[in-house]
């Protein structure tokens, strides 16, 4: 059991003063939810760099033109040249790899001790490794290995974040209206991959080092922050654990109507609830009821996700609009309405899962509509500026929906279920298998786009239509229960 002096913040414990008074569970929700969103945003916004700086690094499109990619000595050797997206493929796949197979520690590391201490450590080493890769600019690296080496151990560090994020809300929150709050919660990936495209692309022509530079100090100072101000639990500042409440009453209620209970009753009573806080094993999660499902579910559905996140703004480069050719710069802002529209469909996802009371069948139905959005944007995008923008947010709004559901209320709610006992120490276990195994599909996308992009994008939008359509096949079954559970008023 860790101590209240550990976990709590430690501008609290050294300045207790700075304690607010008599604040309610409400504000210091609040506080939580702020906090993290602005901590797991700092990630996303320094995971974004590479994409942006791809048609820096790689073959080149002169601006305002109509020709072709020219494959020459332009860009950064050895990313320059006809290999050249191969290559930036590989440096993502080291990154992806290393942060779906980091994952599932993080998550059996993350509920055995400080989650505070832990999230801050992965922001750091986040920050510094970010910071290494650009660094390459300014040394004048040129060695793949140097850059494929840096992105394995920043993946590593990448890996912590999450699972730390979503334990430390779902300590914080009930299961009342999860889903939507989570789905607004959630946006913090969009928000980040935004921030993180609008600084990289801003000093993207002092340097390609800058783009890296500056969104590795960002993640560092939050990750300050998140250190002096974060509370991991509600107990650490006084309050019962939401949904505890009404547990407790039913045990008092219980314990008053025996006449004569002894202390050893309830000493007996106390020690259930620490037994059932002890953390979860790894292979006892993956048996939990929707937890396997989801998790191959989210395995495609964040392999089309980290695809776009990626390669959007190269396709922008390479591809015309309007038979013109757009700026680097402004490749790199243009990608951020995918974003936008991510921020719309994780708000929308989980304000309908929470409406109709069925996870399975929202993300279903956000799979299926985003199939025809991804044909409609690749064959009418590049008719106007107007259409690539509207297509490219409808696609945003669809495709991220079900990747932000999942990766939220639904790690969430299944790492908290009845079954578990509503053990809140397994929700860092369940959600790192749950993005774990959806970070091998993102380990996967983008390095598979890198390849077959040499034989058309066409064939790279094929390629993630195949991927939504074997994520919504992964969720057949519990839609159908879904499905039988409202048709009997369950």
């Amino acid at each position: 059991m860790q101590s209240k002096s550990l976990s709590q913040a430690p501008i609290l414990t050294l300045f207790p003063c700075l304690k607010p008074p008599n604040k309610t569970l409400l504000f210091h929700q609040i506080c939580v939810l702020v906090i993290t969103f602005l901590a797991y945003a700092s990630f996303h916004a320094s995971k974004k760099p590479p994409s942006i700086v791809k048609s820096v690094l790689g073959p080149t499109v002169p601006s305002n033109s109509t020709q072709v990619p020219n494959f020459s000595d332009a860009g950064w050797p050895p990313f320059n040249g006809t290999r050249g997206t191969h290559l930036l493929g590989e440096v993502d796949l080291a990154f992806l790899t290393s942060y779906a197979i980091g994952m599932y520690f993080a998550g059996h590391v993350g509920d055995r001790i400080d989650l505070r201490l832990f999230l801050v450590f992965g922001m750091m080493g986040s920050g510094v490794f970010t910071i290494f890769f650009g660094l390459g600019y300014w040394l004048d690296v040129h060695v793949l290995g140097y850059f494929v080496a840096v992105q394995v151990v920043c993946g590593v560090f990448q890996s912590i974040g999450w699972p730390c994020v979503v334990a430390i809300v779902g300590n914080w929150l009930g299961e009342s209206k999860r889903g939507l709050i989570m789905g607004v919660w959630n946006s913090h990936t969009s928000v980040g991959n935004i921030i993180g495209s609008v600084i990289a692309s801003g000093v993207l022509e002092y340097g390609w080092g800058w783009s890296f530079l500056v969104p590795g100090l960002l993640i560092i100072f939050v990750g300050i922050f998140v250190f002096l101000f974060l509370v991991v639990t509600p107990e650490h500042m006084g309050f019962l654990h939401p949904g505890m409440e009404i547990e407790m009453s039913v045990e008092t209620e219980n314990v008053e109507n025996v006449p004569n209970v002894e202390s050893e009753e309830l000493n007996l009573i106390e020690s259930d609830h620490s037994d059932s806080s002890s953390a979860i094993g790894f292979l006892e999660a993956w048996k939990l009821p929707g937890v396997a499902p989801f998790a191959f579910c989210l395995f495609f559905s964040k392999l089309v996700a980290y695809t776009f996140l990626y390669w959007l703004p190269f396709y922008i480069r390479h591809t015309a609009v309007a038979g013109v050719h757009i700026s680097q710069k402004t490749a790199g802002l243009l990608s951020t309405i995918f974003d936008i529209g991510g921020v719309l469909g994780g708000i929308a996802a989980g304000f309908i899962s929470d409406l109709i009371e069925a996870r399975a069948i929202t993300s279903i139905l956000f799979l299926f509509l985003s199939i025809p959005s991804l044909v409609l944007y690749r064959v009418f995008g590049s008719l106007s500026m107007l259409t690539n923008i509207a297509l490219m947010f409808l696609s945003g709004v669809l495709v991220n929906g079900p990747y932000s559901l999942i990766t939220t209320a639904v790690a969430a709610d299944l790492g908290s279920q009845s079954l578990n006992g509503g053990n809140s120490q397994a929700l860092a276990t369940v959600t790192a298998i749950i993005d774990g195994t959806g970070s091998i599909g993102a380990a996967l996308g983008p390095p598979l786009a890198g390849y077959i992009s040499t034989r058309g994008w066409n064939s790279v939008f094929f390629m993630l239509i195949l991927s939504i359509f074997f994520a919504g096949l992964c969720l057949i079954r519990i839609a159908k229960t879904e499905i039988q559970e409202k048709l009997s008023g369950k």
